[in-house]
């Protein structure tokens, strides 16, 4: 591969960190340190243009907090300047890189996602007998400086530009202390001599997750031959007809992962068949059919009850609420689903007062014709003026949940 070089004055252009802050913001307008950088848009474009031109950006310090969702996750939160010294590297750099990654990688890609990682996998095992999926322990926490800065100069030829990655990377914040394993050739003071970890959150930790594993993807695909294998961030799925393969496969990946300084999850690489269904991305996937997580489910019922207590209180409005429901339905109805969103609404109500109350199950279960076929609805979510909807509000003045009626 052509190493890559004379990115600099197109990252450091005025246009194009323009249009990262532009990106950056998206979803974060309201928030205290977007409108600040705002207020002063090209003052601050224009300081970061001449910090980066002459050497002197550094990136702030990191916001800390943890996510709880199956399970506790730290994430590092950076400064909104950073965010779009970020945008601005990525919007040049990431389309030259990503067109090398193998077409079956599916983590923060245009034309990816999880949903056609799922897809992918559905199509394939309707040919393949077995499943083996793999997962990488602590992935993000256990990414190698010295190997990613490595891999990004096989790549990249512009030393403004590896400067800028490198002060990105050192600067990540330290992740709380875990047994660290002996790696082939480490002796006991190599832990404490090599720094890991990346940020969960950064658009730069996405791509820097995507790269890391694109020599081990190279490697499965075309050193192995495996034709039924994807990736998403750190979880693998291969497929096969025959399990002594598998194991393998497996071994040989063990042994391959640990070049890269990686571990196999012991508890998360199992072999299964594709008929009995695979957990896979949020969803149950079988040869046929797919069906949500159990703890999904119970998840979002839980988060629906919170809102509509939020939103009876005051706390919650009702533009805040619906994009996190919506998100939540499109997630959902990628798999055969209508009967549990149809008992998660069925039980919620959102209420403000005497006078206005909008019911789960008049937006879930209701929202479709008297012929049982969904109901138009308009760009907003409300219901038309006229028509045959028999959804029932007990306030016109509240909209109903659009997007839960069957598909």
């Amino acid at each position: 591969m052509k190493r890559l070089g004379n990115l600099w004055p197109r990252i450091t252009a005025f246009d194009n960190l323009y249009l990262a802050w532009r990106k950056a913001r998206r979803g974060k307008a309201n928030r205290r340190s977007t409108a600040e950088f705002a207020l002063h848009l090209e003052t601050e474009l224009l300081t970061l243009q001449r910090e980066l031109c002459a050497g002197d950006y550094w990136p702030g310090a990191y916001r800390l907090f943890t996510l709880y969702e199956r399970k506790p996750r730290l994430i590092a939160a950076a400064p909104f300047r950073d965010r779009v010294v970020h945008h601005a590297v990525m919007n040049c750099l990431e389309p030259l890189l990503d067109r090398t990654f193998i077409f079956d990688s599916y983590a923060c890609r245009n034309n990816k996602g999880a949903h056609r990682a799922v897809a992918r996998y559905q199509g394939w095992c309707k040919g393949y007998a077995y499943a083996l999926k793999m997962d990488v322990a602590r992935y993000f926490p256990s990414l190698d400086h010295l190997l990613l800065k490595e891999k990004l100069r096989r790549r990249i030829k512009d030393p403004p530009l590896l400067a800028l990655l490198d002060r990105i990377i050192d600067t990540s914040p330290e992740f709380p202390p875990e047994p660290t394993p002996l790696f082939p050739g480490d002796d006991l003071l190599t832990a404490a001599e090599r720094r890991t970890g990346i940020p969960i959150g950064n658009l730069t930790s996405q791509f820097f997750a995507n790269l890391y594993l694109d020599d081990f993807d190279h490697w499965m695909k075309e050193t192995l031959g495996v034709a039924g294998y994807l990736r998403y961030v750190d979880d693998m799925v291969v497929l096969g007809n025959d399990t002594q393969r598998l194991r393998e496969l497996r071994a040989a990946a063990r042994e391959r992962l640990a070049q890269e300084r990686l571990v196999l999850h012991p508890r998360k690489a199992e072999i299964s068949r594709v008929w009995d269904g695979l957990d896979l991305l949020g969803y149950r996937v079988f040869p046929d059919f797919r069906l949500l997580r159990n703890d999904n489910g119970h998840r979002f019922a839980r988060a629906l009850r919170r809102m509509a207590d939020a939103y009876e209180a005051g706390r919650l409005e009702w533009h805040e609420l619906n994009p996190r429901v919506q998100s939540w339905i499109g997630h959902a109805r990628q798999a055969d689903s209508w009967g549990l969103r149809k008992a998660i609404f069925s039980r919620t109500v959102f209420r403000r007062g005497r006078d206005q109350e909008v019911s789960g199950a008049s937006a879930a279960a209701r929202g479709t014709t008297n012929r049982g076929t969904p109901a138009r609805r308009t760009a907003t979510g409300t219901p038309p003026a006229t028509g045959t909807t028999t959804s029932v509000c007990a306030s016109p003045s509240l909209p109903a949940i659009a997007g839960v009626a069957p598909r």
